[in-house]
């Protein structure tokens, strides 16, 4: 399947409609044929519980969910690749590093979050209520898109047991996609995580996108965060 990863949109051109945000809910227009903003396919979905003495690794024979197959091509300076439309849950928060190649996002940071730069790869560092907390990583990656997301997921929570563990595909504007659900037991006590991680392809590299939380478990407001920073995110390519 070839999706058209050349459905470009720039601000303030007449491809876009309605553009009144970082994230506002509009449609394209690609050959006079509006097509939705974001095309989110949630695809298989896998599920397990370890006891505490193991760590699983995924499987590489094992299909991986939410790899969208995209070409890459020649993207013009400061295009806005994704769009999503606004759910209105979080404030649009921009999230950029120095690399002046890699693709700028814009995220939704919960009500009562407060957000701030990070430092090389890390684009934004976040605190939240309750013990809880949000990374955002753009790092370049020299692996496709199921190479970098089985090497992420393996990664995940380091040495720490697994409790629970599930992933889930979600596509959207063309690109690889996932879901990720984690809990794991620290000497202090179980610890959920929650990530999204995207596939990223610009002009000159490759980059994998990750958005983390993380908080103790059962915590107040954790789903409610997850909602909002696992959302889809708008994607600027320099």
């Amino acid at each position: 399947m070839r999706l058209r990863f050349r459905a470009t949109k720039w601000l303030g051109a007449a491809t876009l409609v309605c553009l009144t945000g970082p994230i506002a809910g509009c449609q394209e227009t690609t050959g006079g044929v509006a097509t939705s903003g974001t095309a989110s396919a949630s695809a298989s979905a896998t599920t397990s519980s370890t006891s505490p003495g193991s760590k699983p690794h995924p499987d590489p024979a094992e299909p991986v969910p939410g790899i969208a197959a995209t070409l890459p091509d020649h993207i013009p300076p400061n295009a806005v690749i994704c769009l999503p439309p606004s759910t209105g849950n979080g404030r649009p928060t921009n999230a950029t590093v120095s690399d002046p190649a890699a693709p700028k996002i814009t995220i939704s940071v919960p009500d009562g979050w407060n957000a701030a730069p990070g430092n090389g790869d890390t684009a934004l560092t976040l605190t939240g209520p309750d013990g809880m907390s949000a990374t955002v990583t753009i790092a370049p990656t020299e692996l496709e898109p199921g190479g970098s997301f089985l090497r992420y997921t393996a990664d995940l929570g380091g040495s720490m047991h697994r409790l629970k563990f599930s992933v889930a595909g979600a596509q959207f504007c063309g690109y690889s996609s996932q879901l990720l659900s984690l809990t794991v037991q620290s000497p202090s006590g179980a610890i959920d995580f929650a990530d999204r991680i995207t596939h990223i392809w610009t002009n000159t590299r490759q980059y994998l996108v990750a958005i983390h939380v993380e908080a103790p478990a059962g915590a107040h407001g954790f789903a409610a965060a997850k909602t909002a920073l696992m959302q889809n995110f708008a994607v600027v390519i320099p």
